[in-house]
């Protein structure tokens, strides 16, 4: 069963200081258990497939795995390889240090960029990490469909897994992870402490969103469901579950356009 409850990342209103902690907390962990590794060679065998040599990646939040993806993408080929990084609220300090230490090779948007409503001139592989846990089935279509519309290649991959024992599990070991953890994320913050061990907005949100993201997660089920109700639905379409080094799982959701729709710009 899956509940749609509110999470607070999605408010306009919520501060964007507790947010970025937030989303920084999330690149840290996505980092040191490498949740997103076995997804490489999926993205790669897209980007193959497609011929495309640009990734967008969508709702980047705090940057998540993205760099790890870069890396890991050019150890397998050594093509101009190009990331862009977009979001609703996007984390320019965090989004420029990325820029800097990939010399350019992952670049942003500084603007807002609403998945709905996606800017023509954002050409490439659209990918998507731990979000669309965020969008209510209807508009997870929506997604799927200008995918669809616009001849776009798109990669979804959302990690964790629905159930009591991973809210369990979360309830247990993150607000330790933040205690222990919290000074090593990077960019080092003055805000981050104070709003983490004096005054804990930081972890409560963060806990909090963390187990409605896992009673809204999406199975692969769920995603074939979506699928069948698109329409002009000429894509090669794969779902499924990947599993970490630590045996966590991360479903995806991979399409793209017949081999005569290849053509993408």
């Amino acid at each position: 069963m899956r509940l749609h409850l509110f999470e607070f990342e999605d408010f306009k209103w919520f501060p964007d200081i507790i947010r970025t902690g937030g989303t920084d907390y999330l690149r840290y962990f996505l980092i040191k258990t490498e949740l997103y590794k076995p997804c490489i060679p999926l993205i790669y065998h897209t980007l193959k497939s497609t011929g495309q040599k640009n990734i967008i990646d969508l709702c980047s939040g705090g940057g998540g795995y993205i760099e790890q993806v870069y890396e890991e993408l050019s150890a397998l080929d050594s093509g101009e390889l190009t990331i862009t990084l977009t979001d609703k609220y996007p984390n320019i300090y965090t989004y420029e240090l990325i820029k800097h230490r990939t010399n350019g090779r992952i670049d942003y948007k500084a603007f807002s960029v609403d998945v709905f409503k996606m800017p023509s001139d954002l050409q490439g592989l659209r990918v998507m990490f731990s979000a669309i846990h965020h969008f209510k089935p209807a508009q997870v279509a929506a997604i799927l469909q200008d995918a669809v519309n616009t001849n776009k290649s798109i990669c979804i991959f959302d990690g964790g897994e629905k159930g009591l024992i991973p809210i369990l599990g979360l309830l247990l070991m993150h607000p330790i992870a933040f205690l222990l953890f919290t000074p090593f994320f990077k960019p080092v913050k003055l805000s981050r402490f104070i709003f983490t061990y004096l005054i804990p907005l930081i972890p409560l949100y963060t806990i909090w969103d963390g187990v409605v993201s896992i009673i809204r997660m999406y199975t692969p089920d769920d995603f074939r469901k979506i699928i069948n109700t698109l329409e002009k639905n000429n894509y090669t379409w794969e779902c499924g579950k990947t599993t970490n080094r630590f045996g966590i799982k991360a479903s995806y959701l991979i399409g793209y356009p017949e081999p005569r729709k290849h053509g993408e710009a």
